[in-house]
């Protein structure tokens, strides 16, 4: 059964000019150690960063709560398997809450283009 569902759109600009301005203190305020090495990686890598922060808004409309209940940015962390799927690993008070949601799975899908990243989240009881 669905529980929820997020869609979060990103600017690319948006999300460039904060990291330009705020530097290193905004990506590690939103971003875990492993988002910002894959990002780094990347040949555009404010694309890869504006849908993962795409896909934690999306999730956390899907839930309803926004950054409540002791929840963080970091407790929410975008991951690709081996064929490039991605996926989202929750910790901490994030993981507690989807528990206590009885959320067996969190699909999650994202794009984007060279001006904007959006994500989609579904959660299923």
């Amino acid at each position: 059964m669905i529980f929820g569902i997020g869609i979060d759109l990103v600017e690319v600009d948006r999300l460039r000019s904060s990291v330009k301005k705020f530097g290193d203190k905004f990506l590690n305020r939103i971003f875990t150690e492993n988002e910002i090495k894959y990002c780094q990686t990347k040949f555009n890598s404010y694309q890869h960063y504006a849908v993962r922060f795409a896909a934690k808004e999306a999730l956390l409309k899907a839930i309803g709560t926004g950054l409540r209940s002791g929840m963080t940015w970091h407790q929410i962390e975008i991951v690709n398997d081996t064929q490039a799927k991605p996926s989202i690993i929750t910790y901490g008070e994030c993981q507690k809450f989807l528990q206590k949601l009885e959320i067996k799975k969190i699909e999650l899908s994202l794009s984007h283009t060279k001006d904007h990243g959006v994500a989609v989240v579904i959660l299923e009881q």
